[in-house]
C-alpha cells in the first residue's frame, strides 16, 4: 500500500493561543477494518483490533493539509511520521515552523511535544497553550469521523480500505472550505480508537527547541 496526500503549504503559519510558529498538528488515529486474508496480524493494533493506522496533520481552519494512509494498526505514530516524506522534507529545512504532537513523538526541531514531567511557571504555560493548540486535530479527526460514518469499520482489504480513508479526507476538505456544518459534533477529548503507548525517547535537539520557545515564549 501507498496512500498518501497532502496540500501542505510553507506559508500560512498557525498562530494559535500565542503559540508561537506552528504550521500544523499532527496525530494518529485508528479505522478500524475487518481482518484482512494476508498479514493478519499486521494489523491488529495494542487495542487488538484490526485497523489502519493514519497520521493526519491539520491546520487552523480544520483543513487536513496531510494523510498518511497506508500503515496496519501494528505501527507506531513515530515511525508513520519518521518514514513519511514530509518528515524527509522538515529535516532538509524545506518548512519554516513547527508540528505540535502529543508524547507518542520524539520531540524533534521540527516537532514539538509537551513536558513529560513541567516544572511550575514556564514550562506549565508551554504544555497548556500546546494542549490547547494541539486539539485542533482531535477534532477535526472527530469532524472527520462524523461526516464519514463508514469510517467507524470499513468492510474492505486494506488496500481499498486506504482509497476511502484518503478519498474522505479530500471530501472533509471540499466539506469545511464551502462552509457545511458537521452533521454531529466531534467529541475532542480522546479518539477511543487511538491509544498513546510509551513515548520514544526524546532527542536533543527537540528538548533545545522546546527550552528555547518556553523561555522566550512563555516567562
Amino acid at each position: 500500500m501507498n496512500m498518501s496526500w497532502a496540500l501542505f503549504q510553507k506559508a500560512g503559519l498557525v498562530q494559535t493561543l500565542r503559540f508561537p510558529g506552528v504550521i500544523g498538528c499532527i496525530d494518529g488515529t485508528h479505522i478500524p477494518i475487518i481482518a484482512p486474508s494476508v498479514n493478519e496480524g499486521d494489523y491488529v493494533n495494542r487495542k487488538s483490533f484490526h485497523s489502519i493506522n493514519v497520521q493526519i496533520i491539520c491546520d487552523a481552519a480544520n483543513i487536513i493539509t496531510n494523510v498518511e494512509a497506508k500503515w496496519p494498526g501494528s505501527v507506531h505514530d513515530s515511525q508513520i511520521f519518521r518514514e513519511c516524506t514530509l518528515s524527509t522534507k522538515f529535516g532538509h529545512g524545506e518548512f519554516t515552523g513547527y508540528l505540535l504532537g502529543d508524547r507518542g513523538y520524539p520531540c524533534l526541531p521540527y516537532l514539538l511535544t509537551p513536558y513529560p514531567d513541567p516544572e511550575p511557571g514556564p514550562q506549565q504555560r508551554y504544555n497548556l497553550a500546546h494542549c490547547r493548540t494541539r486539539a485542533r486535530v482531535e477534532m477535526t479527526i472527530g469532524m472527520l469521523k462524523a461526516r464519514f460514518q463508514c469510517l467507524q469499520r470499513l468492510r474492505v482489504t486494506p488496500e481499498r480500505a486506504c482509497d476511502i480513508i484518503v478519498a474522505c479526507v479530500i471530501l472533509h476538505n471540499i466539506a469545511t472550505i464551502r462552509g457545511e456544518h458537521c452533521p454531529s459534533e466531534p467529541n475532542i477529548s480522546s479518539d477511543p480508537n487511538h491509544e498513546h503507548p510509551d513515548p520514544p525517547t526524546d532527542i536533543q535537539d527537540g528538548r533545545a527547541v522546546r527550552d528555547t520557545i518556553c523561555h522566550n515564549h512563555f516567562l
